[in-house]
């Protein structure tokens, strides 16, 4: 088993996220979208010249250089 000295901060933060959410569970887990949202994200997803692939990023920007 891993002891906490190995783990990375952001292994550290997520562990601390998922049992943050283990305890108080999803707040928006009730929640739902109104249909002006949902058409506005159908919409977005659909304008595919406006998404770029992680690969795309990773080209432009390079590992490790947005830390």
């Amino acid at each position: 088993m891993a002891k906490v000295k190995d783990l990375t901060v952001e292994d550290l933060e997520f562990l601390i996220e998922q049992k943050v959410l283990e305890i108080l569970g999803d707040p928006d887990s009730d929640l739902e979208l109104k249909p002006e949202f949902k058409q506005e994200l159908g919409r977005r997803l659909r304008a595919s010249s406006r998404r770029i692939s992680h690969e795309d990023i990773v080209r432009k920007f390079g590992e490790g250089s947005l830390d």
